[in-house]
């Protein structure tokens, strides 16, 4: 077998071979550092009969180890310069896919149910692109796919958003609503310095443990989310505030300070205070005002 691909210069070699280009709008950074990339794979807790997910696999480094520990891995590509580098580089590994397509186009029920059957035990591994990292987790949360997890490299500052508690500054209608969904960590922090090119901040490394059903009850999904981004939409506003502009409740006020009372929020409080069970209990009862 070939030698691993995330060293320098390996990965200066193939981009010398191919004369590849880096792409700065999509977010081509490749990884350099192999323990870096193991510590991820850890982090997934794959075994032997593991399916996995990848976007964005690059010339292949992490791809090359999540092959070597589990069962089949379906990488999505969206740089068809890359479909030739990968069928070279990951040449060794037949229980590897790549797909030429855009996640965020893709059927992932689809391909999950035709590469990997029902039943099976699916992770997302990825680094992923730092300018398209929230659309791609919020489509996978979203859509609720048949995954125990997901586990991601990105920005620090996005994992930081995504796994942050109430009351601090990081919390925003991102953390409710990645956390809505899925319990979330941060499990390394990964320095610039480890990529080729560097980008201009550090990486995380974001752990996704997906629940069984969402951590509240909610009456309607839509609007629990929409009442979450309405009263973020200003952080320097209170959250009566903040309601009343962006859910258009003026002509409601009085029943909108009557639903904070009975649900003991004070109206002065701001968006970043609430815990998600909050959130979940104003939208329950907001529900009834705006649709009664």
């Amino acid at each position: 077998m070939s030698k691993d691909i995330a060293t320098p210069n390996r990965t200066r070699a193939i981009i010398d071979k191919y004369k590849f280009v880096l792409k700065k709008s999509l977010g081509q950074n490749f990884l350099i550092d192999l323990n870096i990339l193991q510590n991820i794979v850890n982090a997934a807790e794959l075994t032997d009969q593991s399916f996995v997910i990848e976007v964005g696999p690059g010339i292949g480094a992490l791809t090359e180890q999540l092959a070597k520990r589990a069962k089949k891995v379906v990488a999505f590509e969206i740089d068809n310069r890359l479909i030739p580098v990968l069928a070279d580089t990951l040449a060794d590994y037949e229980n590897v896919q790549v797909i030429h397509n855009d996640i965020l186009k893709a059927n992932v029920h689809e391909v999950i149910h035709k590469e990997f059957g029902p039943d099976s035990d699916v992770m997302v591994v990825a680094n992923l692109p730092y300018y398209i990292t929230t659309p791609i987790l919020m489509k996978l949360l979203e859509e609720k796919l048949p995954i125990q997890g997901i586990v991601v490299m990105i920005q620090k500052e996005v994992a930081e958003r995504i796994a942050a508690k109430p009351g601090t500054k990081e919390y925003g209608s991102l953390s409710i609503a990645a956390q809505y969904y899925a319990k979330a960590e941060t499990v390394l922090t990964v320095p610039k310095t480890v990529f080729v090119p560097q980008p201009n901040v550090d990486s995380a490394v974001l752990r996704l443990t997906i629940r069984e059903n969402p951590i509240v009850e909610v009456d309607d999904e839509d609007f629990f989310f929409q009442v979450v981004r309405a009263s973020f939409a200003q952080r320097r506003k209170t959250i009566l505030n903040n309601l009343i502009h962006n859910l258009s409740l003026k002509e409601q006020k009085s029943a909108l300070e009557e639903v904070l009372t009975v649900s003991k929020i004070d109206p002065k409080r701001r968006g970043e205070t609430l815990s998600i069970q909050e959130f979940a209990e104003l939208s329950n009862k907001l529900l009834r005002i705006v649709n009664p």
